[in-house]
């Protein structure tokens, strides 16, 4: 974006909804491509997710056998906070007694649990679910990296659950991160003109150019609320993103049509928000991304370089 906004921005809603469906329609067919090159955040359009598993509480006077891992599944193995798919764990238990008092830790790569579900009289053989929603036991948003699900009995310093025999194929690691990169395709970093704080008539650059070409499915870095959703003869069409559970406001602006998200919608972190367009002032195809500390974008808040996030992002994506 080559000029400051044109005045406060407006508040509106996005396009009809058979043109919005199909935006959606273009989205998918090259998502597959897509996620081959960037890793991408394979979120579908649609109704949000299940919610997390409840914590439940431990018994107070547990019991448990022996027990053993006979099946154990995560999926995905790549989940993203706020996304549409949560690590979601699918286990069969074996053991010595017929009713058992569990714990399913949460726990990173250091060892440390970061997060705990309670069970009570697990029978043996029968499956069992557990889905994170990416919170920690203190309630907040988890750290990225390497994780693992571990499922112990409730007592006392029993030994966590093994696998019933050498030759059982368990998966019980994931990987988790709190941001998606927002282009799903082939990108380049803008250079000097296209970075942060470069020059302009009467301002300066508030956000990193991200190059792309057009028609290249958009995703939410970060979920949250739609704060905007609209037109500017500069911006072209944008979208300004609330996001959850961090202070920051997230605008994506030149897309090549409007975004079907209503202000005040709910989005999930790397579900698709728009196309790579060349609207507004624009010069070529790409997006222009800006990052804005509190109280938000235009609300009394400050852009910031959104670069090293970005590159961050961009490499685990």
């Amino acid at each position: 974006m080559h000029r400051k906004l044109s005045g406060r921005p407006r508040r509106a809603g996005g396009i009809g909804v058979l043109a919005a469906i199909a935006l959606l329609a273009t989205w998918a067919m090259p998502a597959t491509g897509a996620l081959a090159a960037t890793g991408g955040a394979p979120t579908p359009g649609g109704s949000p997710p299940p919610p997390g598993s409840t914590s439940g509480a431990p018994s107070a006077e547990p019991s448990a056998g022996a027990l053993t891992i006979v099946a154990a599944e995560t999926t995905p193995r790549k989940s993203f906070y706020f996304g549409y798919r949560y690590p979601r764990l699918s286990f069969t238990l074996g053991s010595s007694q017929p009713q058992n008092d569990i714990r399913v830790d949460v726990v990173n790569r250091a060892g440390e649990v970061v997060k705990t579900f309670y069970r009570e009289d697990v029978a043996p053989d029968v499956p069992g679910k557990i889905r994170w929603d990416g919170t920690t036991n203190e309630g907040k948003p988890a750290r990225n990296g390497r994780y693992s699900f571990q499922i112990a009995p409730q007592t006392p310093a029993a030994p966590a659950a093994r696998r019933s025999t050498s030759s059982t194929a368990l998966s019980l690691s994931f990987t988790f991160f709190g941001y998606a990169f927002p282009i799903l395709g082939a990108h380049e970093y803008g250079m000097s003109a296209g970075r942060f704080g470069a020059a302009r008539s009467g301002h300066t650059h508030q956000g990193q150019d991200v190059m792309a070409a057009c028609g290249i499915p958009l995703v939410a870095a970060r979920g949250g609320k739609v704060q905007y959703s609209t037109w500017d003869d500069a911006a072209g069409n944008y979208i300004v993103i609330d996001g959850k559970g961090t202070p920051y406001d997230f605008m994506y602006a030149h897309l090549a049509e409007p975004s079907p998200l209503k202000v005040g919608e709910t989005v999930r972190t790397g579900q698709p928000i728009g196309i790579v367009g060349d609207t507004g002032d624009a010069r070529g195809c790409h997006l222009h991304f800006e990052m804005w500390a509190p109280p938000g974008w235009y609300e009394g808040g400050s852009p910031f370089d959104p670069l090293p996030y970005l590159e961050k992002w961009d490499a685990y994506s």
